[in-house]
């Protein structure tokens, strides 16, 4: 997409993983939790409502099927989806996945727990999962 740049921080803070048709995948380098962003390539977009209509449905129709295959690989209690951007003003939507016993259940994971980032080499299975689970994708 023109003119697109992704965030330094989430360039630093995450693995890219994989691109559909509007967003790129990337992962967060914590592993904690399965933690997956979605960021539309298109250029500076702070909020969904900034996106043109047929990208909105795009999105949603990414968000949502990525997030239902997200729970079922990942065989979590509850999806946490949000559009924050008080750190990171880029447009981007996080995808948790949550367990009733995770580090920080049931308060939200921002700010309460420090990442625990892969060792070289361990991310590597959690992303080919999701990339082949993005060279599926289809379009509604």
């Amino acid at each position: 997409m023109p003119n697109f740049e992704l965030n330094e921080t989430l360039r630093q803070d995450c693995f890219g993983v994989a691109e559909l048709p509007l967003c790129k995948i990337l992962m967060l380098n914590d592993q904690q939790y399965p933690w997956f962003i979605l960021v539309p390539r298109v250029a500076s977009v702070t909020e969904i409502f900034q996106l043109s209509k047929e990208q909105q449905k795009q999105l949603m129709q990414e968000s949502n099927q990525f997030g239902e295959w997200l729970m079922k690989q990942f065989n979590g209690d509850k999806l946490n989806v949000a559009a924050i951007g008080n750190v990171v003003s880029q447009l981007h939507i996080h995808h948790i996945v949550r367990y009733q016993d995770d580090a920080c259940w049931p308060k939200p994971v921002w700010g309460e727990k420090k990442a625990i980032r892969f060792s070289e080499g361990e991310a590597g299975d959690r992303i080919d999962v999701v990339k082949g689970w993005a060279q599926g994708f289809k379009n509604d």
